[in-house]
């Protein structure tokens, strides 16, 4: 399906004339739409995006029962009115972050590093007037793929792996905005050794630390609560890149329309320790970050899949949200 593949320099995208394919012209046009809501001012366009997304989040059947079950698991104190709310914010606030992309992709920069706000940035300058090697450890937020970009665009060469989409030109348009300020994409399909190597070149990494991986190499532990498969693969990446393993979280703000990074100290109290250690000190993190702002995180992922013996996974019980 995919004529490009990675090299030495990471996977770079490449336009196909058989992207003009009628096929996908839908897809052409929805992105002639999209680019154009850029040029909206902002405080205008944000609302109008948030009842978009909130209207496709009340379409999106499947992806709102997964948000919806991995809330009751997560956040049991709140109530179903409450969980919903949360999941209409989500949905709200996807497309405000996405549109950053085709901000940064469409106008100068300092457009958009002008309304973005970096908290802690001190531990970024530390890092690097140190030389150390860098990965960031980020929940899967809306806007991070922005945050990389605005990394890139300040100068930082920035390397992340990143899984395909299945329709070829949403795939070559999302990795083509990616790709705007340089840096280098690993595929997942490509395993994680690219992306080692380019740590190890002095690209500072962005690394997602919330996707089920299964059973074999991951260890349950908390994850708000509920409990998670967490696979404690920064512990190995922090050893073998000899690298500072640093939290990071965007946050968009639609009533200030600003950006804001959040980036907390080194995790240096993992090395050495254990994998279950080191597992819960991951989810520690990323409950630090996400706890303050839910709605900015992608809940409708299987995050909660892989289950403990006779435990059911939650997203084949029957008796939720069918």
């Amino acid at each position: 399906m995919y004529k490009d593949t990675d090299s030495k320099l990471g996977y770079i995208p490449t336009f196909h004339k058989s992207y003009l394919h009628p096929r996908y012209w839908g897809v052409w046009i929805g992105a002639g739409v999209f680019a154009t809501l850029a040029y909206i001012p902002v405080h205008i366009r944000d609302p109008i995006l948030a009842k978009i997304g909130k209207w496709i989040g009340k379409l999106a059947k499947n992806a709102r029962r997964r948000a919806k079950i991995n809330l009751l698991y997560c956040f049991p104190h709140l109530t179903e009115y409450k969980r919903d709310q949360l999941i209409d914010k989500m949905f709200g606030t996807a497309p405000q972050s996405f549109m950053m992309l085709a901000e940064l992709c469409l106008f100068d920069v300092e457009k958009t590093l002008s309304r973005t706000l970096w908290h802690n940035e001190t531990v970024i300058n530390r890092l690097k007037r140190q030389g150390n090697n860098v990965i960031f450890m980020v929940p899967h937020g809306w806007a991070i793929d922005a945050s990389a970009m605005l990394l890139s665009a300040k100068g930082q060469n920035i390397t992340a792996m990143f899984h395909h989409q299945k329709n070829p030109v949403v795939d070559f348009l999302w990795n083509k905005a990616r790709y705007h300020f340089g840096g280098r994409l690993h595929s997942r399909k490509a395993g994680i050794k690219p992306f080692i190597d380019s740590i190890r070149q002095g690209y500072w990494g962005f690394y997602l630390p919330d996707q089920d991986y299964g059973e074999e190499k991951s260890k349950f532990v908390d994850f708000f609560a509920t409990y998670k498969a967490t696979l404690p693969a920064v512990g190995r990446l922090m050893k073998i890149c000899k690298a500072k393993i640093v939290p990071l979280f965007p946050v968009y703000d639609h009533y200030n329309h600003q950006l804001h990074i959040y980036i907390r100290e080194p995790m240096d109290d993992i090395a050495g320790r254990d994998d279950e250690y080191i597992a819960r000190r991951m989810n520690e993190e990323l409950e630090h970050l996400v706890a303050p702002y839910p709605e900015q995180y992608t809940w409708i992922l299987k995050l909660l899949k892989t289950r403990k013996v006779n435990d059911i996974e939650p997203y084949l019980r029957d008796d939720l949200y069918r």
